[in-house]
């Protein structure tokens, strides 16, 4: 098949989704991944120079936000997607039809994939019937190869999923433990009247929190571990009061993700400074689960502390505004 974009076809796609809205390198990549629904992803070294060459020749420019370039189109760039818009509804069309023929090319690679071991499969059997006891006896150590290679792919299947519920039940209880400790961080700043540090703190120990458990995958150990058994208690039962103290607010954490909203300069407009959080915060948990993958027991999970954290917020806000 030949490619999708080409020549000047990628440099007018990215001209289009810039007029969509502003976006930062790593974004793009993402949008032109989902358009093609995962079976084209253009890599780094693609995307970034032709922005860099866009930019050169006045048609995009770029912002810098949180250490990120966020690519904006200028008028020169509007007007030249105008002139081509002819050309792009036509690559729009090519896209569609890329996609089904990428499927199509799949789709036929395992059928004849399917098809061929079936063919040999007729032919042994052939040759069973019409050949001498030696062959015979080939047939029956194939067949019971076949045979010891699917009950042991079956335990490996069993044990797969054994591990696999094990690892549900570890990450279900470490996202209950980050949450309640989220929680009580949170709330101890709102009893004392000060939201924006706690919805500032918050998200940035959510933040680091989940892109750990991404990172590392249903098995990681949590860093601080209030409830965990590391050293002997003299209790068998846990006792929430005697988890050890979280660190006070004002002391930095040693974790470089708790950092993550320092490099952000204030404003002096509370709200805008909240809209800057929480854009970050998207981000970061966007590229987390891009580099690591998502299970459905993690986004089940993370969609219910979420929940909850939106709550507070929305509550600790509220609050201000009746103070």
């Amino acid at each position: 098949m030949p490619p999708v974009f080409a020549h000047g076809r990628l440099r007018l796609y990215l001209l289009k989704l810039l007029d969509e809205a502003p976006r930062h390198g790593y974004e793009v990549i993402r949008l032109l991944e989902e358009r093609f629904h995962g079976l084209y992803a253009p890599s780094a070294g693609t995307v970034y120079p032709r922005l860099a060459k866009l930019e050169a020749e006045g048609l995009v420019t770029h912002a810098t936000e949180g250490g990120r370039k966020v690519y904006s189109i200028t008028d020169a760039g509007r007007e030249e997607l105008a002139g081509r818009s002819g050309e792009l509804a036509d690559l729009e069309v090519e896209i569609r039809e890329s996609v089904s023929e990428l499927a199509a090319e799949i789709r036929d690679d395992v059928r004849g994939a399917a098809g061929k071991l079936r063919s040999e499969m007729r032919a042994a059997a052939s040759r069973t019937r019409t050949t001498p006891r030696a062959e015979n006896e080939e047939w029956r150590k194939v067949t019971h190869e076949w045979q010891e290679q699917a009950r042991r792919a079956r335990e490996e299947a069993q044990q797969a999923r054994r591990q696999a519920k094990e690892a549900q039940d570890s990450a279900r209880h470490e996202m209950q433990r980050i949450a309640k400790q989220v929680q009580d961080q949170v709330q101890d700043h709102f009893t004392r009247g000060d939201w924006p540090t706690g919805v500032r703190e918050g998200l940035s120990e959510l933040t680091a929190q989940l892109s750990g458990l991404a990172k590392h995958g249903m098995s990681w150990p949590p860093k601080p571990d209030p409830s965990g058994p590391t050293p002997p208690a003299p209790s068998t039962t846990p006792d929430p009061s005697d988890a050890p103290e979280a660190p006070a607010p004002e002391t930095p954490s040693p974790d470089p993700a708790a950092e993550w909203p320092r490099d952000l300069a204030r404003t002096g407009d509370p709200a805008r400074d909240l809209d800057r959080l929480l854009d970050r915060f998207r981000d970061d948990i966007r590229d987390a689960a891009r580099d690591h993958g998502v299970t459905e027991a993690q986004l089940a999970e993370a969609r219910r502390h979420l929940s909850s954290a939106a709550a507070h917020i929305a509550e600790a806000l509220h609050t201000g505004d009746r103070k």
